[in-house]
């Protein structure tokens, strides 16, 4: 007899959303989550505990390509990277879920209509809406009027009523909502599942292993969590995002004769994307005062793998950006007078940007991946820096960009990619392991396109197709 009918491996978009389906379908479902939940004394708004000493981040060290140590910017808490996302919920275009060989881009197994219904029903439980422009942003809007770009309403899953708390609506981008103001997985998915469906949380206790059935390694029996526990289900569902899930895998496939005969073997853990990212912050004359600032978004014709919007950072956070050599007095006002800018690009798929697990020989994961690898991404995001620059001064505001590093990988998706051939891909159309006959992936590493947007939305709804599939029934509410 088995402990669970699914486990579920990681609490975040993808692992939250496939509990919730599963859950209320009546499934006995166990999420496993590495990290606990979070406080909600209002410590995930401390500008110094969040963002100067980094308390909520995991402190797990990795290689990069070089044998370089650095810290990925990862949170292991009940509803993962939701509880610090920017709360920015688009849809990828149905031109993004096509291959385009000339940018590197896989296709999808699927089309932009299989997850339409599951986008509407995800945008429903986040309660998605656009906020009209605040004053700042709007002038700034108005004046690039005539560039390349064109603003469009940024679609959020923030409450209205965080209009109202000033000190929630500066700081909801890269904090937690001490108030649910902001629709993570924990508070619009986890937190609706009925008290009497047959859910079990898990947390603070890492799934490490993966369990082989008796019978056969192409079943997989459970999974073994940190302090040695080991639980049972009919399926297991991967979860723990774009840099843990491959290296559960992979660890499984090295344990078994799997890695040599599984034709999807090789590709575990390839194709890593994360978007080519540069935060703009763009200094003017007048002081800026609107509170969520981020409730546009740009896209431009002559782009079309990439697309700008407003870091919603209120001026303490803007203020941390600044060179650590400037006073911090002079540094409070400056900001005051300044506007942050994310602009991103679609990285193409290269199978050499790959993630790899700690063991054979190795005691630390690596992360190799070098946007060189993908010159096409990397020629247009320079141009979008530069047009969206002479933009911002058209509109009176000097712009002084920045690359984010390799440890901001809040966008890390593409290592378990997706996709019909199982020796080009790892997972098919409906998220089973090529191969496997009950192992699933519901997280951002199925992405075959990191698209021009933010993935989010659309982890969620690709996780609620695949549990709606393996649900007997559904109850919508």
């Amino acid at each position: 007899m088995t402990d669970f009918d699914d486990i579920i491996v990681g609490s975040g978009a993808g692992g939250s959303a496939a509990a919730y389906v599963l859950a209320r379908a009546g499934r006995r479902v166990a999420l496993v989550e590495k990290g606990r939940a979070l406080p909600t004394d209002g410590s995930t708004l401390d500008m110094e505990r969040v963002i100067r000493r980094g308390e909520f981040r995991s402190a797990e060290t990795w290689l990069d390509r070089d044998d370089r140590h650095f810290e990925p910017e990862e949170y292991f808490n009940l509803g993962g990277k939701t509880k610090w996302y920017g709360a920015a919920l688009l849809r990828h275009d149905r031109s993004e879920f096509e291959g385009e060989a000339a940018f590197q881009c896989l296709p999808w197994p699927i089309g932009y209509e299989d997850l339409a219904p599951y986008y509407e029903e995800v945008e429903r439980l986040l309660g998605v809406r656009a906020f009209a422009a605040e004053p700042d942003i709007a002038e700034v809007s108005r004046r690039m009027n005539g560039s390349a770009w064109r603003p469009a309403p940024l679609p959020l899953g923030l409450a209205p009523q965080i209009l109202e708390d000033r000190h929630e609506a500066t700081h909801f981008d890269g904090f937690a909502s001490a108030r649910g103001l902001k629709a993570d997985a924990q508070t619009a998915l986890l937190d609706r599942i009925p008290a009497q469906a047959r859910l079990t949380v898990i947390t603070g206790q890492p799934a490490e292993h993966l369990i082989a059935d008796r019978s056969s390694p192409r079943r997989v029996r459970g999974a073994q969590c940190a302090d040695g526990r080991r639980i049972s289900a009919e399926r297991v569902l991967l979860a723990a995002g774009a840099l843990h899930s491959p290296r559960l895998l992979q660890r499984y496939l090295r344990g078994t004769d799997l890695a040599y005969r599984l034709p999807c073997a090789p590709w575990v853990g390839r194709y890593f994307k994360r978007h080519l990212l540069t935060a703009v912050l763009a200094f003017s004359p007048s002081r800026k005062t609107d509170a969520i600032r981020k409730t546009v978004f740009w896209l431009s014709e002559r782009f079309p793998h990439s697309s700008v919007q407003p870091l919603g950072f209120g001026s303490d956070v803007i203020a941390s950006l600044l060179p650590s050599g400037l006073p911090r007095r002079a540094a409070r006002p400056l900001a005051e007078h300044a506007y942050g800018f994310f602009l991103q690009t679609e990285d193409g798929s290269h199978p050499d940007n790959r993630v790899i697990a700690e063991g054979a020989g190795a005691r630390l994961p690596r992360l190799d991946y070098d946007p060189r690898r993908t010159p096409e991404a990397l020629r247009e995001h320079a141009h979008v820096v530069a047009s969206f620059r002479r933009a911002l001064l058209k509109a009176g505001l000097l712009g002084v960009g920045r690359r984010i590093g390799l440890a901001g990988t809040a966008h890390a998706c593409g290592t378990l990619v997706a996709g019909r051939d199982p020796r080009r891909s790892v997972v098919d159309a409906n998220g089973r392991v090529h191969g496997m006959e009950n192992l699933y992936v519901v997280d951002g590493s199925v992405l075959p396109r990191s698209s021009r947007v933010n993935p989010s939305l659309t982890i969620y709804a690709w996780a609620m197709r695949v549990a709606d599939r393996l649900s007997e029934h559904r109850r919508l509410s």
